[in-house]
């Protein structure tokens, strides 16, 4: 931790808009005249609409993360957690990875927590549940999905093997239908290589308690996305939920029951409930209410954006959209954290405060290999784009907002190398407990078997 005198702007979250945040006040502020420091739990930075691909094997998982202390060089970066702030005195309560907590003071406060998955008291959904927020949860899917092509391949036990090719996503937003899309490709292609599994034994279920998937790009692209995957053998189950799933046995409301190994949960997010304890005046659904300026409502040294933050969307309210916020999505928070890194160093100089105001240009999405969506807003026009062309236009637009270039080359790369190679098909399984097969091999024998092992040699003595 820095020992100098300066004044501190103390960023919560190292994510989307807390890295682009940083990135841009360290970029516009003087030398010395403040020191900036990154608190979050992990040293990288997450480029989530990307964690569908990693869990398919087209792009590394190691080139979905930034790492924050590489990009950040001239910021403290501190792996810990924010787990309190008091604003009468300025400090910030830091509980690091090892130790005890401590206290952190600061003169100016940014606060980008993101958001955490949405659940809802489901019996088994703890138990049984997968997530899809972290690229360990991506890399864990994928580890996951193929182990149960292994395990189907392996035995003659039909309910085995059923409960083994069958899975399920809950959620049709982005999330659930490109994770869906994309790891159904991965399966059709693994299923190649196994004699005794193939497309047609497993079974893909996607159910959203919505009447329709993919409500970002509108419904005739959603029901295009609907078409698309029920082509492909998903089955779509909508307005209907799941009502629990303990020890892998579904059951959703609509009647349906199905066994499943593999239950995806991407219904939604909601603000990170640490917010709760920051003493910052909150919206109904628990963001951080701010003003247009990204400023937090009743403070002139507190900033938010992002998933955490209610931010009034200027741009939609001027076209006579009343009450209208911004959507929590990577198109926002890029331009966010900008407006926001220019914002704390207009306000640590005494300057006025600029206003966030941003026109939605659409939204893509992929659906697998070759697949996908696009609305394209210019205007007041709307055009609708769908198949391979939109496929194209979200790797692009994705893989341009990917941070630094570092990381831009690397992902391409990976798209490059699969028009030549092959996917990928291992499970690297023992990857949840890596030292399994050490710790067997090295702890020590029971009493019992040692005695029985000396057995003989007693026997040769006498």
């Amino acid at each position: 931790m820095s020992t100098t005198e300066r004044p501190r702007i103390l960023v919560v979250g190292g994510g989307y808009v807390g890295l682009y945040a940083a990135r841009r006040i360290l970029k516009k502020m003087r030398y010395g005249e403040a020191t900036v420091t990154v608190v979050d739990p992990r040293s990288y930075m997450t480029y989530q609409p990307f964690l569908p691909e990693a869990a398919a094997g087209s792009i590394s998982p190691r080139h979905v993360v930034v790492p924050l202390r590489r990009v950040l060089p001239k910021a403290e970066v501190l792996t810990g957690r924010v787990t309190s702030i008091d604003q009468d005195r300025k400090v910030a309560r830091v509980a690091p990875l090892v130790g005890e907590a401590y206290e952190l003071p600061f003169d100016y406060l940014v606060v980008a927590m993101g958001a955490v998955s949405r659940t809802f008291p489901i019996p088994g959904l703890a138990e049984q549940g997968i997530g899809m927020k972290g690229i360990e949860e991506s890399i864990g899917l994928r580890n996951h999905v193929l182990e149960q092509l292994d395990k189907a391949d392996s035995t003659n036990d039909e309910e085995i093997r059923r409960k083994a090719l069958t899975f399920v996503f809950i959620g049709g937003g982005f999330a659930g239908a490109e994770t869906i899309g994309e790891v159904e490709d991965m399966a059709r292609d693994a299923a190649k290589y196994y004699k005794s599994v193939s497309r047609e034994d497993m079974r893909f279920i996607l159910v959203d308690a919505a009447d329709k998937i993919l409500p970002e790009v509108g419904p005739k692209l959603g029901q295009y996305g609907k078409e698309h995957l029920e082509s492909r053998g998903v089955e779509i189950y909508l307005s209907t939920s799941m009502d629990s799933c303990v020890d892998g046995h579904v059951v959703l409301k609509n009647g349906l029951e199905v066994d499943s190994n593999t239950i995806v949960w991407t219904a939604g997010v909601k603000p990170n409930p640490v917010l709760s304890r920051f003493g910052l005046p909150l919206g109904p659904r628990g963001h951080v209410d701010c003003r247009p300026t990204l400023q937090v409502t009743g403070t002139d040294y507190i900033w938010a954006a992002g998933d955490n933050a209610q931010v009034p969307d200027v741009a939609a309210r001027k076209a006579g959209v009343e009450n209208a916020w911004c959507p929590p999505n990577a198109q926002h928070a890029l331009r966010q954290a900008k407006v926001l890194g220019d914002n704390v160093v207009s306000g640590m100089r005494g300057f006025p405060q600029k206003e966030y105001s941003h026109a939605n240009k659409g939204a893509v999405a992929g659906l697998g290999l070759h697949k996908g969506v696009a609305m394209i807003v210019m205007g007041k026009m709307k055009i609708k784009i769908k198949g391979r062309l939109a496929w194209y236009m979200h790797r692009g637009y994705h893989g341009m907002a990917m941070p630094t270039w570092n990381r831009k080359i690397r992902v391409f790369a990976d798209w490059t190398l699969a028009m030549f190679l092959k996917r990928e098909v291992v499970s690297l399984g023992a990857m949840e407990n890596p030292r399994e097969e050490f710790y067997e091999a090295a702890k020590p024998a029971p009493a019992h078997a040692v005695r029985a092992e000396n057995a003989p040699e007693k026997a040769k003595a006498s």
